[in-house]
């Protein structure tokens, strides 16, 4: 019977080669078709143009074809759409930052602290390392700094689903004040609202079902909580790297969701409160860990409110860290919008004032690439308050540093964090 099965197999191969070979070649064809009509709308992707340049007899080479490459690169400085309703403006100094790059795949992130288990992984489809967080547990992060009363945090989430049917666990994150004991004690991942915790929880679903709220806590007791909300397609943003941001001001909160604003309260957080730390909780069970979950990457957290008019007007000098690029890259993130648009606003209202961008780096990489990254980052910059909020490009300059000044500790994760950075200068 084995022998008849194993025959049947090798007959069958070679149509199934076939086959799967025509699947590819249509795919492939379909492909090219629907970027050469991407090329016409603008949209470039630079790869496949590359490849029908080549097909098409277009590539030069030499200077010329030097030429023509950094004509292309030049027309997507600006990358990825930007958020149109994005107002986040992170806080001045970086004091914890975390993108797991250093921690083994696997393994708990090194330093934070748990009652269950969990692993830095990398996801299809998505750059960098991860922290997948698993079932019926809590997470504490290794930060020991307090925050103070003005912060802002930020980080990447992602709603991993490989199965549709696969029920989510609720999801749980916030920040706490820790009291009398540090920052990630053992107490903490089973007693977290003891003295004081602003949490979050999401219960991804289809867009009827999905449900979010916002609560905080005093002495274990509730001190705010909102209704229920259901925020329909907002929790089915599956398997994307979702940029989660949140910003306290004394007693006041509010929350973003990529470019939606989901909370804006005035009164929700404790006046005193000593915030020390971010946690993470997956509740309840939900389906296989293999099937659906969230990770997390590029936690940020920054303390400060940063007074942007008053340092760039009158002091001649502002700096930012909410300008972001992928790595290597000088394409920016949407989520430069808000500091974008302050900085769009400024100008706008002081037509006279003229500034130059300066673009910095870490000291990561080699230092001749680091410089010709951030030049291109500041002209970045540039072309996208003129593209996009209309800023005469008379009265604007840019050049990079690189990783010759740096403001910050580049053997650290936070001061690499500071020192990767745009400047605005008066002129």
């Amino acid at each position: 019977m084995r022998k008849k099965l194993f025959i049947l197999l090798l007959t069958m191969l070679p149509a199934l080669a076939d086959a799967q070979l025509k699947g590819w070649a249509e795919k492939i064809n379909n492909k090219a078709k629907n970027k050469a009509t991407a090329r016409i709308d603008g949209k470039i992707d630079r790869a496949i143009d590359n490849a029908l340049d080549i097909a098409e007899g277009k590539k030069q080479t030499g200077k010329k074809n030097e030429e023509a490459q950094k004509q292309a690169t030049d027309t997507s400085l600006i990358g990825r759409k930007l958020y149109a309703k994005y107002d986040f403006i992170p806080g001045e100094q970086i004091i914890y930052s975390n993108d797991f790059v250093a921690d083994n795949m696997g393994e708990l992130p090194t330093g934070w602290n748990s009652n269950g288990n969990a692993a830095v992984v990398t996801l299809e489809d998505l750059k960098g390392n991860w922290a997948q967080l698993f079932q019926n547990s809590t997470y504490l992060t290794d930060n020991n700094a307090a925050f103070t009363e003005n912060f802002t945090i930020e980080f990447d989430l992602v709603m991993r689903r490989i199965n549709p049917k696969a029920p989510f666990p609720e999801l749980a994150w916030g920040v706490l004040s820790s009291g009398n004991l540090t920052p990630n004690h053992n107490n903490l991942l089973k007693d977290h609202t003891a003295t004081f915790a602003a949490e979050i929880s999401i219960q991804p679903s289809d867009p009827i079902r999905s449900t979010i709220q916002l609560q905080t806590f005093a002495n274990r007791n509730s001190y705010f909580k909102t209704d229920i909300q259901k925020p329909g397609d907002l929790l089915t943003q599956f398997n994307k790297a979702i940029h989660i941001a949140m910003q306290v001001q004394k007693e006041r909160i509010r929350i973003w969701w990529n470019e939606e604003k989901l909370y804006d309260l005035p009164k929700a957080i404790i006046a005193g409160a000593n915030i020390n730390q971010l946690y993470f909780i997956v509740k309840r069970y939900g389906g296989p860990e293999a099937e659906v979950g969230y990770a997390i990457s590029n936690i940020k957290i920054a303390k400060g409110l940063p007074d942007t008019r008053h340092k760039l007007v009158e002091e001649g000098r502002f700096s930012t860290t909410g300008i972001l690029f992928p790595v290597n890259s000088y394409s920016l993130l949407p989520e430069s919008s808000g500091v974008l648009s302050e900085i769009a606003a400024i100008l706008a209202r002081n037509p006279e004032l003229k500034i130059k961008i300066i673009g910095h780096t870490d000291s990561d990489g080699n230092e001749a690439a680091n410089l010709e990254l951030s030049r291109k980052r500041a002209a970045a910059v540039k072309q996208a308050l003129v593209t996009h909020f209309n800023i005469k490009s008379s009265g604007i300059e840019s050049d990079g540093a690189g990783e010759l000044q740096p403001i910050d500790d580049n053997k650290t994760r936070e001061g690499k964090a500071n020192n990767r950075r745009v400047e605005f200068i008066k002129l």
